[in-house]
């Protein structure tokens, strides 16, 4: 444990020096944010503001785990790196376009999803031929596990990861929201690990912790930098990778649970905009927006969003508890 808190403050100093480096250079390049036409017009001030500042704690996540190599003895937590870092990928390409081109939409919506499937199939089929991750699927609280079908639970957790990746991405919205929210998570899964004596995969997260603790000094609301799709990508990918490398994706559902209200809520007010011919629910999709203009501050929805984050992660602490 000593070695894991450790290596979340080395993150964090890290992810700090590297967003002080990082942050004149993505300056210097122009490689500022693009307002949508469609999006908050009270946004409009953030335009110019750098993208890819995932980029900090994606490298001190790196960093720190090749630093601690020597001391593995189970190296199954770069597999779970790795399919961070191929979504992050995914979300480079996104913002190299937005930058490259000067639009706030980068990739289309088919090249993501086929590169974002591509990227989950690998990974799970990896995964089950190494025995890492079984075709059981564990019930939070019941304490409880059922068996699918290779094929059928292949597709299943294709679909789980490219929604909660895409969920994650959606989320990263407001000044300080996606970092906020997701460091409750990556706590989570750190005690998860650990308490499953899974110490090296237990790292991963710690160093999330720290990473995204360093890069809140600088994406907190007025934000310098925003992760862009790079950052959220990544901690999409991280998310449900670790899910499913500690074999428990239903997991999601209690500590994805802010990513799946931002994602129902675009879904719901979608929907009804079409059935009713241009009835809304809420005053703007996805729910942090419909806040916004309620009235609150950017500052209080993050606040409020966080809080709801780390309860349902001790609420889900409580449902693996017969697990760990």
């Amino acid at each position: 444990m000593v070695r894991i808190i450790v290596t979340g403050i080395v993150a964090c100093v890290l992810a700090d020096v590297l967003g002080f480096l990082l942050l004149p250079v993505l300056r210097a390049l122009k490689a500022g944010q693009s307002m949508r036409e469609i999006g908050p017009t009270w946004h409009n001030n953030k335009a110019g503001t750098p993208l890819m500042g995932g980029l900090m704690f994606i490298f001190a996540t790196i960093l720190c785990l090749l630093f601690n190599i020597p001391a593995m003895v189970d190296y199954s937590v770069f597999y779970v790196l790795v399919l961070g870092l191929c979504f992050g990928l995914v979300g480079f390409l996104d913002d190299f376009c937005k930058v490259k081109f000067k639009r706030d939409l980068g990739l289309t919506a088919i090249q993501k999803a086929l590169l974002q499937m591509a990227v989950s199939a690998i990974y799970l089929y990896i995964l089950y031929t190494e025995g890492i991750m079984t075709c059981d699927i564990y019930v939070p609280f019941f304490n409880v596990t059922f068996y699918l079908h290779p094929i059928v639970y292949i597709f299943f957790a294709m679909f789980v990861m490219v929604g909660c990746v895409n969920a994650v991405n959606l989320t990263d919205g407001i000044d300080g929201l996606c970092g906020s929210v997701t460091i409750p998570v990556m706590v989570f899964f750190t005690v998860a690990a650990y308490s499953m004596g899974k110490y090296e995969v237990a790292l991963l997260p710690a160093c999330l912790v720290g990473g995204l603790t360093a890069y809140l000094f600088y994406n907190w609301h007025p934000a310098k930098v925003f992760m862009g799709d790079t950052g959220s990508l990544f901690l999409g990918g991280i998310v449900c990778a670790l899910a499913f490398a500690l074999d428990m994706p239903l997991i999601l559902i209690l500590v994805g649970f802010v990513y799946i209200v931002e994602t129902l809520s675009d879904i719901i007010q979608v929907t009804y905009f079409k059935i009713s011919h241009g009835k809304r629910i809420f005053k703007m999709a996805p729910i942090h927006h419909h806040f916004e203009m309620c009235g609150w501050k950017e500052v209080k929805i993050v606040l409020v969003f966080t809080l709801v984050s780390a309860l349902m992660c001790v609420l889900a602490w409580f449902g693996i508890a017969g697990r760990v």
